[in-house]
């Protein structure tokens, strides 16, 4: 069954880091743009990052500089590193699969995660 699994989301203040994984269970995992998006109550799922099977990066103007992403094939996952969190940053995390390109917009994607929530205190 092909499925994509998050973890590592929790509650930090202000300031705080946490590390996001996303392991698929895919053919061809290499091949695969993965992204993350984030959702917040009442607003629509904002992408956050992606990254390319090449390794090339792109991330949302909210977060360059403070997030950053990565993938290890081998293991087929994807790791989004969030540092200097903001109460903005908080919502529900979920990371999502399409072959070759990447694409800011949600619908361009069929495979995704259940998510993990993300909290940021003051």
């Amino acid at each position: 069954q092909v499925q994509l699994v998050e973890s590592g989301g929790g509650s930090v203040q202000t300031g705080g880091s946490l590390r996001l994984s996303c392991t698929a269970s895919v053919n061809d995992f290499s091949s695969f743009c993965i992204t993350w998006f984030r959702q917040i109550p009442d607003k629509e799922r904002e992408g956050v990052a992606f990254i390319l099977p090449n390794g090339n990066t792109d991330y949302s103007a909210s977060v360059k500089g403070r997030f950053t992403i990565s993938r290890d094939n081998a293991k087929k996952m994807v790791f989004l590193q969030m540092n200097s969190l903001k109460s903005g940053d908080a919502g529900t995390y979920s990371c999502a699969a399409r072959r070759y390109a990447c694409m800011w917009q949600p619908n361009a994607y069929g495979l995704w995660g259940q998510g993990t929530q993300v909290t940021v205190s003051s």
